[in-house]
């Protein structure tokens, strides 16, 4: 899949604010095409978010969050020039990553 991930990460002190927007269409499988046939299930089942090699946040995910979900957290211990990745994995296989540095 093309580059899904928009993110950005700051810090204020200690403290590390990351936010993202993921392009996905987070299909329930429960709704229904023009025709009457059903939409495949297609959502994102785990998000981790990573700041050097540690994992700092992991959301598991179902078929209730909506189309291109917005994901924002926090953590501490970053600085400034250290850089934050976001991954994700779907439940049809497909993943994706972006990483980007602390401003």
């Amino acid at each position: 899949m093309a580059k899904s991930i928009k993110l950005r990460a700051s810090a204020k002190g200690d403290e590390v604010t990351v936010k993202c927007l993921i392009t996905h269409p987070m299909e329930t499988g429960s709704r229904k095409d023009k025709a009457g046939k059903p939409i495949p299930a297609h959502y994102i089942t785990e998000v981790t978010g990573e700041h050097g090699s540690n994992k700092v946040m992991t959301a598991y995910w179902g078929g209730g969050v909506s189309k291109n979900p917005y994901l924002s957290f926090k953590f501490k211990g970053g600085k400034p020039g250290d850089e934050v990745k976001i991954s994700w994995v779907d439940n049809q296989g497909n993943s994706d990553s972006s990483s980007a540095k602390i401003k």
